[in-house]
């Protein structure tokens, strides 16, 4: 039985504290992991802020990178070994004989356990996880800067991989931030045309250079009048309220708005708006099992990477602030030094 070191929320609103618990010994299936880096995501901020209801004390963090130390009698017989760089995202387990799970399906699990719901997270030295959701890092990547990929971006990519997005589709990303910085270099590298919606002006010049073909002021919606019918997909990575009928009357027939970021408030929409152009309206949250090592080979072989900053674990009241005040350069990632 291992002692976990880890930072913790103690109490409604407050800093995170040094915390330390006892970690039971991995069960045939589990794996036990050394972190080694976790990414600071703004899930993990809405956890901290009692958006989820959570028990205290709380550890978030759930884009975990690290080192395998120990493996259940089940888990050594799956491709899996000791001292192997791997990661852990939202997901830890999930049943593996559900309809969904049946089908490929495991994030879709009926019985889902996510890493920071119920239990404890990334923000510590240790972490134990089922094997299906432990999943190895490929070489090409630098295992300090991927965290994000096990969250933002698996959340993107798998919308591109899920509807059979082509190289000569049309992809709006609305949004230049730590979803869409990433949704507009994979989009790019799968060969579609890139356009990048966004409210700061400052971000134009970064987006040209991650891969967007073009830019177009999410605020300025006259500029949304000539791309009426124009998009095969657009994928949504921001939170906030926009004027959605406008937004839909720019996929062109067939065409698809996908949400990956998570408006509050209610999206009004005509039933005719979608039925003529026969469009569509969804949402997933990351993505399948397999569709996490697609992503990480697929990022691997083209270059796609987390724009992101670093902070010693033992900042990390620092770096949620850093965050929270959107000073963050995209993404933050914790370097564990406990």
């Amino acid at each position: 039985m291992a002692t976990v070191q880890a930072w913790a929320q103690m109490e409604p609103h407050g800093k995170l504290q040094p915390f330390t618990y006892e970690l039971s010994p991995v069960s045939a299936e589990e794996v036990e992991i050394v972190i080694e880096n976790c990414g600071l995501c703004h899930t993990d901020i809405t956890a901290l802020q009692g958006g989820f209801g959570l028990p205290y004390p709380l550890v978030a963090g759930h884009e975990i990178t690290g080192r395998i130390v120990a493996l259940g009698d089940v888990a050594k017989t799956k491709g899996l070994s000791i001292g192997q760089t791997v990661g852990i995202g939202w997901n830890k387990e999930s049943c593996g004989h559900c309809d969904p799970c049946l089908n490929g399906d495991a994030h879709l699990c009926t019985r889902l356990k996510a890493t920071i719901l119920g239990s404890h997270g990334g923000f510590a030295n240790r972490i134990k996880a089922h094997w299906l959701w432990v999943i190895p890092v490929p070489e090409g990547l630098n295992a300090a800067d991927a965290g994000p990929l096990f969250c933002a971006g698996i959340t993107v990519f798998y919308p591109l991989l899920e509807y059979g997005v082509k190289a000569t589709d049309k992809v709006a990303v609305i949004g230049v931030g730590g979803l869409g910085h990433l949704a507009v270099q994979f989009a790019h590298a799968w060969g579609a045309e890139v356009t990048a919606f966004s409210s700061s002006p400052a971000k134009y010049d970064e987006a040209k250079k991650l891969g967007a073909d073009h830019i177009v002021s999410s605020r300025n919606t006259e500029e949304w009048e000539s791309l009426k019918g124009h998009f095969d997909l657009i994928i949504v990575t921001v939170g906030v309220t926009l004027e959605w009928d406008k937004i839909i009357a720019m996929l062109s027939p067939k065409g698809r708005l996908h949400f990956v970021g998570i408006p509050f408030e209610s999206i009004p929409v005509s039933v005719l708006s979608l039925l003529v152009p026969q469009t569509a309206i969804s949402a997933s949250p990351a993505g399948s099992r397999s569709a996490f090592d697609k992503m990480l080979r697929f990022a691997a072989r083209h270059n796609v990477r987390a724009m992101v900053e670093h902070f010693p674990m033992s900042r990390i009241n620092e770096a949620i602030e850093h965050l929270e005040s959107g000073k963050a350069t995209y993404r933050v990632v914790l370097d564990v030094d406990l």
